[in-house]
């Protein structure tokens, strides 16, 4: 199997665990990723935010580390790429604001190719008015977003992930070994133990 060039979108305060976990994990099994952020060059860094699950009603957040980009988000265009990967964090609410991140996202879909969402990376789709009548999950405090946008909103356990099609989301990073596994399957990627 090659390896595919996937795409990654970040900005400040992504999700720290939903930005390192998947991008190292894809570089194990052989793909390319280039994580980028509307106005930042290869070699900037976003925040990152930690969301942890401590027994209160919500998550909550403790800074994390600072995330290298090693694309510039200027030269993003989706043809160059075969799939999309949206962590969450807070990232995705201020993303969802620029209309070139959503032009993006778009032309992704318009050409039918994986896309992975997780936690508050489903609000981008939401903005991309691109999940109407799709299953999709996301974190919970997100679920009033998603039925706006016309999905089929999935409550699953915070460790689930659902795949409709091409596209596949999930709760939050617990569900990390859901979506990626599920993820690398529409990938066509094989993994064998």
């Amino acid at each position: 199997m090659a390896g595919k060039r996937i795409l990654m979108l970040a900005g400040d305060f992504v999700e720290d665990y939903e930005i390192m976990v998947p991008f190292q994990m894809l570089l194990m099994v052989g793909h390319k990723v280039d994580v980028v952020s509307p106005g930042k060059k290869a070699g900037e860094q976003v925040a990152t935010a930690i969301h942890d699950f401590e027994g209160h009603q919500t998550y909550t957040e403790k800074r994390g580390h600072n995330f290298t980009l090693n694309a510039t988000y200027a030269d993003t265009k989706a043809d160059d790429y075969d799939a999309l990967v949206i962590p969450g964090g807070r990232a995705p609410e201020q993303l969802s604001t620029d209309e070139s991140v959503l032009d993006l996202i778009r032309a992704f879909v318009t050409a039918d190719k994986p896309i992975a969402a997780v936690c508050h990376g489903p609000q981008l789709l939401a903005a991309a008015n691109v999940i109407s009548g799709r299953k999709v999950s996301a974190y919970p405090a997100c679920r009033a977003e998603m039925i706006l946008a016309g999905a089929d909103y999935q409550a699953i356990a915070i460790d689930g992930a659902v795949t409709d099609g091409k596209l596949v989301t999930a709760p939050a990073w617990p569900a990390h070994p859901a979506w990626i596994g599920q993820f690398l399957k529409v990938l066509g990627t094989k993994i064998e133990a």
